[in-house]
């Protein structure tokens, strides 16, 4: 999916940071991201903006005070986006990265992110502002049928009173083949991402009171971590995550909830498997297979509610 990435200049760091998280889904191919810096040298600035404007499918707003100020944010960019939106032609995704009046312009009738519409700039770590942010776009990818386009020369369906109805929306999957190399950089990416996402959550965990949290990085393909729940006697539980296929053979990220387990030692593991039209994990606690399939985020995150919970914490 095509995304168009409204922002204000002043706000080019925030930009940068969603670029940076945005990475997996651009490397797995389900989405591709356009901004303002993609124009070359030469190209007319607004015929340019003009036509993205009318071609992408999802329009990412980077809102803050500076992009409400701005004219061409909001008249010409906003404006166009939000009327594709009501037209059911793209997807509207306002992103609050700083305290502002969005909630009185025409933002207000939609989902803002991160959770709730709490401005990135307030998050104890800004990483899993984003990492929400991300998510949510996930399953957007999941669920969101092909944009349906303007001049579109379908006959239209009428119900029994002959009104006309609007044409089924549908989606289109390509089937591929994925090799060797294709599943070890998935792989790969995988491991990083369940990586970042518990260097995170430890960071954001450290600020809740009675609770600490410690991330070990311990090699390229290994870290561990440790939880203690202070109100609980009992309540410390450890984790060590190993990425890679190794002579063990446990799968592509296996884990063990020991403090720096060896590699010949697994409780569960992530394996990267694939269907016609793209690559998955699928997990495993204990020899028990899982089948629902998962995103690295989505394993990231079914593995620290897993971890917590061991330490007599409860995860929403």
């Amino acid at each position: 999916m095509k995304a168009f990435i409204s922002y204000s200049h002043r706000d080019s760091g925030a930009l940068e940071r969603l670029h940076v998280h945005l990475a997996s889904l651009k490397r797995e191919g389900r989405i591709e991201a356009w901004y303002d810096r993609d124009i070359l040298a030469g190209d007319e600035l607004d015929a340019e903006v003009k036509e993205q404007l009318e071609s992408c499918e999802l329009f990412l707003l980077l809102v803050s005070p500076d992009f409400l100020a701005s004219d061409y944010c909001v008249e010409t960019e906003m404006n166009r986006a939000l009327e594709r939106h009501d037209a059911r032609h793209a997807r509207v995704v306002p992103i609050i990265i700083e305290p502002c009046d969005w909630a009185a312009s025409r933002l207000r009738a939609l989902k803002a992110l991160p959770q709730d519409g709490k401005p990135i700039s307030e998050w104890t770590n800004q990483n899993l502002a984003y990492l929400n942010v991300i998510q949510e776009l996930r399953r957007i990818l999941d669920h969101e049928p092909p944009a349906s386009l303007p001049g579109s020369s379908a006959p239209a369906a009428l119900d029994g009173d002959g009104v006309e109805q609007s044409a089924p929306e549908r989606r289109y999957r390509v089937r591929r083949e994925f090799d060797d190399i294709d599943k070890a950089e998935y792989r790969e990416a995988a491991f990083k991402a369940i990586k970042s996402y518990f260097q995170s959550a430890v960071q954001e965990l450290n600020s809740v009171e009675g609770l600490r949290g410690r991330f070990t990085d311990l090699s390229e393909t290994s870290f561990g971590c440790v939880i203690v729940n202070r109100g609980l006697g009992r309540g410390t539980a450890h984790l060590t995550v190993h990425g890679g296929r190794g002579k063990h053979h446990f799968g592509d990220v296996y884990y063990s909830f020991s403090e720096d387990a060896a590699e010949n030692t697994a409780n569960g593991w992530f394996s990267v498997e694939a269907d016609e039209y793209e690559l998955h994990l699928k997990g495993s606690i204990g020899f028990s297979h899982n089948e629902r399939r998962m995103n690295p985020e989505t394993a990231a995150e079914t593995l620290w509610a897993e971890v917590l919970q061991q330490a007599g914490i409860s995860y929403d």
